[in-house]
């Protein structure tokens, strides 16, 4: 049976963001000992049940209760994939697949699709057959050397909820869609640098664990964010930029200057666009 995964204010969708084996149970995001992460993850469950309950479903088996979620939302004309989990033992049953499909019901309307899948052959093969053109996509890991990075030419400032109007209209450029309400969010659990001027705009989510989201109108631009992100980082933590096309070298290059390893991280996969660029796409925000 598929339900709609749409919560009451106390309430928590069950499961997490770590993908075709995420463990479903209602127990799994609750707890006194939940770190950063899953409190963040939590919130970005609740989050887009809230604002996109049509696309937001649970499978559920009247005795073993839930098996699988999907959440996925649409964000002027551009619809998104924010997580598609099913239960190992559920796998290989047509629950990824009834889940997917409801999902893309949502989205029937929207011109454009994204998604940013994990390094998964399940996963890649589901959304090919979706129809999304798989990009393959790099990741940058490790820590922060910031001696080798280039100093900023220009100025980064800290962005407000009032840089709401430049980044809706840096995403309208970039990926076709506004993320609109995925700001207020985003706010809540990051750090936010913009950059306005005569040259262009844009901006940049960033964590102590890497960079959630980016968008400008330049790569020029976006290098400089993607500098000023990483030199935020905590010495000596382990930071990550996934999602990384080919379109995104310039990202490569700062990435190579800070010390950080690359490798092959999934997919971006699209339908009725070309990979934004300069970009970094946030896996739940997209």
């Amino acid at each position: 049976m598929i339900s709609s995964a749409a919560l009451g204010p106390s309430r928590t969708l069950p499961g997490d963001a770590s993908g075709e084996d995420a463990d479903l149970s209602p127990g799994a995001a609750g707890g006194d000992g939940d770190t950063g992460h899953a409190a963040r993850d939590r919130s970005h469950h609740r989050h887009l049940a809230r604002t996109d309950p049509g696309g937001c479903w649970i499978a559920q088996d009247e005795e073993a209760g839930p098996l699988g979620a999907v959440l996925s939302t649409r964000r002027e004309g551009t619809w998104g994939l924010s997580l598609l989990a099913v239960l190992p033992g559920a796998q290989g049953k047509g629950v990824g697949k009834a889940l997917m499909a409801r999902a893309l019901v949502h989205g029937k309307a929207c011109l454009r699709g994204v998604i940013v899948g994990p390094p998964n052959p399940v996963a890649a093969r589901t959304y090919r057959r979706a129809g999304f053109t798989l990009h393959p996509a790099m990741v940058l890991s490790g820590s922060v050397d910031p001696s080798g990075l280039a100093p900023l030419d220009g100025a980064v400032h800290p962005g407000t909820p009032r840089s709401r109007d430049m980044m809706d209209s840096v995403d309208r450029r970039t990926r076709g869609g506004a993320h609109g309400p995925d700001h207020d969010e985003l706010l809540r659990h990051h750090r936010l640098l913009v950059v306005d001027d005569l040259a262009g705009s844009g901006y940049c989510y960033a964590h102590d664990d890497g960079v959630e989201l980016l968008a400008a109108t330049s790569r020029r631009l976006a290098t400089r964010l993607l500098t000023a992100a990483l030199l935020t980082m905590p010495q000596g933590r382990p930071v990550r930029v996934a999602g990384l096309t080919a379109e995104q070298e310039w990202a490569v290059d700062v990435g190579i200057a800070a010390g950080l390893a690359v490798a092959g991280g999934g997919y971006v996969c699209l339908r009725g666009m070309r990979p934004p660029a300069p970009y970094v796409p946030s896996p739940w925000f997209l």
